[in-house]
């Protein structure tokens, strides 16, 4: 307790101090107190550091009287909501040295862009991870949280690019590139990141999946799902691949199989034989990245390259290259490899979207609406007495009926003039009225929609409307479904001077896009699904 009250004395009497060691023992040992409790800091511990040092020689007896006068003192600390208005020269110094920072995480600025090149700088802390980037984003740019936002890594030099896991800490990333390159976070949706856990079956086809040990009657698609997430079984994936022989640019078929241990491949035709298996790659020290130009960069033989990539900076000689001949092959190669190497780290960040490690968790971001708008529910009013629509899908339709309704007074307003143009401003108003939705976009070509839609996760529902390059009086609606994209013509039909548009030749039709669109994400009509997910190309 001696040497936190001599902070303010002289040089000569903390000589003094020193000077009668076996004063200062006896004290103690007849306190019979550990030193424990006189180090810690108190409220009055300031104040005590301007009194004069005590005289060494004094006994015991005076020591336990003045502590005793001291303690009497000791009051609970009530914090000063003024502390930079009552500082001093000894206070900073104590203070300094005694307590401790309250956040000592080194920080750093990222830059993330969005799919129209925009961008924005964000400071960081090192430990954040690739979920809390986007949960900032998401907050900072009044986005809907529908767990679909995904960070990506983009190396353009190579032409490859892969999903940052949500767990995964974004700084560590950074720090594998090197420092010509110019690599790029990009910030965007991608509905397919855990589709597999909604529903597997369309990652795991039959052909491509066999067990290591027998197994009693077939096997569903969930249960080949939870045999990834086990410890003690797997299944295998196998088929044939293009590889890149190294060092050269020519591509060979092998077939392939996908074990815990690693990818091997086959010597001997389709032979499973150990002495015929020769180990291609593991995951524990590389990464799976998806080619986005094969075919240009590569000289691939078709566009569903993937590839393994060192997670150390290393050259396009490093990377072992491969690629499938259609796409749900792809797809079913890249979704093994990341449940072989996350396994249930990955369904614990599809369970809980908001655990993170850095100071942007669930425990420090606000709820994206009120506390008002969340008790809000759909209600009735058409007959005598009011109701609650329980049934989510009759409320969706009850919403969207009254948008309808309240679009045609609109148009009813804009025609209301009585002059000879109203129905054709009317009719006017319905074909631009679309060009403001998110999901339609504006004169890109066919393989562009292909592109967007692949990015974005090929989801049965995921669409966009474009405008179409063979005929410049339709529109074109595109989606994906069953892992393959396919394209509908909006064909416009006049009808007693007024202008409709139908995708069924005129058995439905609609005054406007944004009529269509609403129409199909309430029912499948004449497409292999409802619109469930639009692409839309954000800003940040």
């Amino acid at each position: 307790m001696t040497t936190s009250l001599q902070d303010g004395q002289s040089a000569a009497g903390r000589a003094a101090a020193r000077d009668s060691p076996p004063a200062a023992q006896v004290c103690g040992a007849a306190q019979g107190r550990g030193d424990a409790r006189d180090l810690a800091p108190a409220p009055w511990l300031h104040a005590r550091a301007l009194l004069p040092a005590p005289d060494a020689t004094r006994g015991c007896a005076a020591d336990r009287r003045k502590k005793k006068d001291l303690d009497v003192l000791e009051m609970p600390s009530i914090p000063n909501p003024f502390p930079e208005l009552c500082c001093s020269p000894f206070t900073s110094v104590l203070s300094a040295g005694l307590f401790p920072k309250a956040n000592s995480r080194k920080k750093q600025v990222i830059k993330v862009y969005s799919e129209d090149e925009t961008s924005r700088a964000l400071e960081v802390p090192s430990d954040i991870t690739a979920r809390d980037v986007c949960q900032l984003l998401i907050l900072k740019n009044h986005y809907i949280d529908d767990h679909s936002w995904t960070l990506f890594e983009h190396l353009p030099h190579v032409g490859l690019e892969r999903t940052i896991e949500d767990h995964e800490l974004v700084i560590e990333v950074l720090s594998n590139w090197g420092m010509e390159e110019e690599n790029k976070l990009y910030f965007r949706k991608n509905y397919a990141k855990y589709e597999f856990f909604k529903n597997p079956m369309y990652f795991f086809p039959e052909h491509m999946v066999s067990f290591a040990t027998e197994t009693n009657g077939e096997i569903s698609p969930t249960q080949i799902l939870q045999m990834f997430l086990s410890s003690s079984t797997y299944p295998e994936i196998h088929g044939f691949l293009h590889a890149k022989e190294q060092g050269k640019k020519s591509w060979k078929k092998i077939y392939f199989l996908l074990r815990r241990s690693g990818l091997y491949f086959s010597t001997k035709g389709t032979s499973k034989e150990p002495r015929h298996l020769q180990f291609f790659s593991e995951f524990g020290n590389s990464d799976i990245y998806v080619s986005l130009a094969g075919k240009k960069k590569h000289g691939a033989p078709a566009n569903y390259g993937f590839c393994f990539k060192p997670n150390k900076a290393g050259g396009p000689r490093d990377l072992k290259m491969l690629c499938a001949e259609e796409e749900q092959s792809r797809t079913c190669w890249v979704t093994a490899i990341r449940l072989l190497k996350y396994g249930m780290q990955l369904y614990q960040n599809y369970m809980h979207p908001y655990q993170g490690r850095s100071g942007y968790s669930s425990q420090s971001i606000s709820p994206m609406r009120s506390i008002s708008e969340n008790s809000l529910v759909a209600m009735d009013f058409s007959g005598q007495k009011t109701r609650v629509i329980e049934n989510p899908t009759e409320a969706l339709s009850v919403a969207v009926e009254e948008g309808l309704a309240w679009r045609k007074k609109g148009c009813l307003r804009l025609g209301s003039h009585g002059s000879p143009t109203a129905s054709s401003q009317s009719s006017a108003t319905n074909m631009a009225i679309h060009r403001s939705q998110p999901w339609f976009h504006h004169k890109i070509s066919r393989e562009e929609a292909q592109r967007l839609i692949i990015q974005q996760g090929l989801v049965d529902g995921v669409f966009l409307v474009r405008d179409s390059q063979s005929n410049p009086k339709t529109f074109v609606l595109s989606m994906s479904h069953g892992q393959k994209i396919k394209h509908f013509q909006i064909i416009p039909v006049e009808d007693d001077g007024e202008m409709f548009h139908t995708l069924d030749d005129g058995h439905t039709r609609f005054t406007d896009l944004i009529q269509l669109v609403e129409f199909y994400q309430l029912n499948k009509g004449v497409l292999p699904c409802k619109l469930k997910h639009y692409c839309a190309r954000i800003a940040l």
